[in-house]
């Protein structure tokens, strides 16, 4: 990459009062001065491409083309804006909780090098999309038919941003778990129903006298499993011990176009409670 802009201040100026001095003396000069200036390590380029191939193709796509509307093409972006957004992914001052916990996991090396890659490649055409990674969008998890007999319900929480009350139940083997202190164990299953809020003349969920919104319509269930074996095929970068995760429609189907990634990096951070945000009022399940 040659010297940074300062570099080349400081190389310019120590240079010029030796275009009077003698070939020799010159030539010495230059020498001791090319001997102190720092110079910038190139980016590797395919050192890049190895990491993006394994993670950042999740959902950016290994060619920088992302998997979906809602996430950026990277493809042609340019190196020092990307760094710069990896930066402060890294160091939190950009909050997103998926890229956030990703971005931890890169070294400044790694950070120069994936930015590097994007940056070497052709735009995205209109359009276009990738497709998901094969062994991050696969999931084990199946729905867990007669859930409300044998599960545990064990917590409920409004979601204000998008007007939602989800509804969450445990199976034995993780209630019984958590309750002991114990890491949740391969066998357990964690799910949700997910309800549209009841609104209000205004627009605004209606609350119940439990201080929860009300439940109008059922929309999507969600759920976490875990069995042996379940995570070797994922990315370490992306792996939640052996949870896989599922989004199921009202009809009890896997959702169409979920990628299991986003929701492996959002969960990623969280190993010191089994991979899971409601391990405590799991704890709590009466």
């Amino acid at each position: 990459m040659g010297y940074g802009a300062g570099a080349l201040s400081i190389l310019g100026f120590l240079s010029l009062p030796l275009l009077k001095e003698k070939p020799v003396k010159k030539t010495l000069a230059l020498s001791i001065v090319l001997s102190i200036v720092p110079v910038a390590q190139a980016a590797d380029i395919e050192a890049g491409k190895a990491k993006v191939a394994t993670v950042c193709a999740a959902c950016h796509g290994a060619a920088g083309v992302s998997v979906s509307d809602n996430i950026p093409n990277l493809a042609a972006q340019r190196a020092g804006y990307i760094e710069a957004q990896l930066k402060a992914l890294k160091d939190g001052t950009r909050k997103n909780p998926i890229m956030n916990a990703i971005a931890a996991q890169l070294s400044a090396e790694d950070v120069a090098n994936v930015a590097a890659y994007f940056a070497s490649l052709p735009g995205a055409t209109t359009g276009a999309k990738s497709a998901f990674l094969p062994n991050v969008a696969k999931t084990n998890v199946t729905f867990p038919e007669g859930y409300k007999d044998t599960f545990t319900k064990y917590y409920t929480m409004n979601f204000p941003a998008t007007k939602q009350v989800r509804y969450y139940y445990a199976n034995k083997a993780a209630v019984a778990a958590a309750k002991a202190g114990k890491p949740l164990p391969d066998g357990s299953v964690l799910f949700a129903e997910v309800y549209a809020a009841k609104l209000d003349a205004d627009g605004k969920p209606v609350m119940g006298g439990d201080g929860f919104y009300v439940a109008d319509k059922l929309i999507f269930y969600t759920a976490m499993a875990r069995a042996a074996g379940w995570g070797k095929d994922i990315p370490e970068m992306l792996r939640n011990g052996d949870w896989n995760y599922a989004v199921y429609t009202t009809d009890k189907q896997h959702r169409p176009g979920v990628n299991q990634a986003e929701c492996l990096a959002c969960h990623k951070p969280l190993d010191s409670t089994s991979y899971t945000f409601t391990l405590k009022q799991l704890a709590e399940a009466k």
